[in-house]
This record gives C-alpha cells, structure tokens and sequence, in this order.
C-alpha cells in the first residue's frame, strides 16, 4: 500500500499526465495489484479521455429539471467528498466514486469538475482525507499532482507520498530550475524521490545519462519516449486498448522502444517501493 505521486515545477510540458497513465495502465495489467489513479487538477479532463471515448451530447436530468430547482449530483470527487464529510466514507466505499478502466485492477478516480476555481480550492482540501482512506484499500495509488510549490496543498501531498516521481524535460532550463529547488527544498533530498522524463528523444544531446552528468548525480534517469500511437490512443480513450494490443511485441515494431521503458519504469517503481519498505 503506498501512494506514488507525479510532480512537476512550473508551467512547461513535461507529459506527466500522459507518464502517468502508461506506467499506471502497464502496472495494472503486468501486476497483480489493485491501483487507483487520480488527478487532483482543476477541470482537467486528460484521465478521463485517456480512457473512454467522448460521447455526444445527450439530454441530462438537467435538461429535463424546471427552472430554479436545485439538483444534486453525487458523482465523482463532488460525491465522496460529501460521503466523508457526512463521515460516511469507507476505504471500501471509494471504488463506488470511480470508473473502472480494469476490474479489481484499475480505478480511476476523475479531478472535480467545478463552475468556480474557489468552488475547486474548497473541494481539492478533502484530497488528503481521501487518499489516506484510499491507502486502506488499494495496493498503489497514482497522484497526478498540481505543477509548482506555491501551496501547502502541494506540499502536504507530497509530503504524505511514500514515493514522488519528478518529471523533467530535455531542456536545461527545466534542469537547472529543479536543481536549484532540490538545493533548497529537503523534501527532494530524500530517498523517495525518482526522476522521469517523458516525451523523451533519444537522438537528443541531453540523453539520460547526459543529464546525470549535468545534475551530478548517480541516480538513474528514468524516460518515456514518444509514441505516436499512443499519444493518439490518448486522445481517442483507447489506452487500455494500446497496453493490452502490445502485450507482446516485436522488437522491430516502431513502439517497442516506447513499451520497454514503460515496463523499466513500471519494474523501477515497484523496486523502489520494496526498498523504502525494508528501510521502515
């Protein structure tokens, strides 16, 4: 049981949203554990159309509710954060908030939908409530977390995290701008951290290695290279689809390069896991 949250700083792509659906898609189906993934973003519709398509539009309740009538919806992060409040919520009851992308492997757990962003910082706060219960129930869970430092909300998460996954890019920007938070902030200085880059080009003079030599350090890089298919099975809800397509694969095929290091990475998390769990 340990919460694996995804980091990034600043407002540059890093692919973290997309880092984390593979590797959480690939775990879940090479991996016999029960894993939920969530975002705690505002309004971010990514997860969602990682895995199912998008529907047309149909007639809701609301359409068919007279005007001025006050209509609940329990769904989602909207719903459980009700359920708790009410001190309803049981480790068990969350799956009930979910969708279910494999059964008893993968739930995911969609970011709140809300009209206001003071409506969203109200909401976001029930995140640690939830994740502790969630811990009572799920083998993994996968945070896709807000990018910066610049709340405590943040911070809390990350500090509650049995392991954070740093994604980086390829630019020395980026690198330096890390670097420089990892000198003042002891939270990145601790064993549970892994770098990741994602989108990664491997015809790039910033290799992985490369940029251990620039950071100075001997912890392993880890990468996602680009994968056009996927990337297009993320936008078309077929992600489940794409993993379970290539469960084997030819090494000549043009996405083996993509599917071998999410399986690195997925080995390398689950090795990390165990190991901060024999430091306990």
């Amino acid at each position: 049981m340990a919460i694996v949250t995804f980091w990034s700083n600043g407002k540059e792509e890093t692919a973290k949203t997309l880092s984390i659906v593979a590797i959480a898609t690939n775990m879940a189906i090479e991996h016999n554990y029960k894993i939920l993934l969530l975002s705690t973003n505002y309004n971010d519709d990514t997860l969602e159309s990682c895995f199912w398509e998008k529907q047309k539009p149909k007639k809701t309740l609301m359409d068919l509710t007279p005007p001025g009538s006050i209509v609940e919806f329990d769904n989602g992060i909207e719903g459980l954060a009700k359920a708790i409040k009410s001190n309803k919520a049981t480790p068990e009851l969350i799956s009930n908030y979910t969708k279910i992308v494999f059964k008893d492997r993968l739930d995911v757990l969609l970011s709140i939908k809300s009209s206001s962003y003071d409506e969203y910082q109200r909401l976001r706060d029930i995140y640690p409530e939830i994740l502790q219960a969630a811990n009572q129930y799920y083998d993994l869970i996968f945070v896709d977390i807000n990018k910066g430092l610049d709340n405590e909300f943040i911070r809390n998460i990350l500090i509650s995290s049995d392991l954070v996954i740093t994604n980086l890019t390829q630019r020395t920007k980026i690198i330096d701008d890390f670097m420089r938070i990892k000198e003042k902030e002891k939270l990145f200085s601790k064993n549970n951290n892994m770098l990741l880059i994602g989108r990664y080009d491997r015809f790039s003079k910033y290799t992985a290695k490369n940029i251990a030599r620039y950071m100075n350090t001997k912890e392993e890089i880890n990468v996602i290279p680009y994968s056009t298919l996927f990337f297009e099975a993320c936008n078309e809800g077929k992600v489940a689809d794409f993993f379970l397509r290539f469960r084997t694969i030819d090494e000549s095929d043009r996405n083996a390069s993509f599917i071998k290091e999410v399986r690195k990475v997925t080995e390398n998390i689950d090795y990390k896991l165990q190991e901060l769990r024999m430091k306990m």
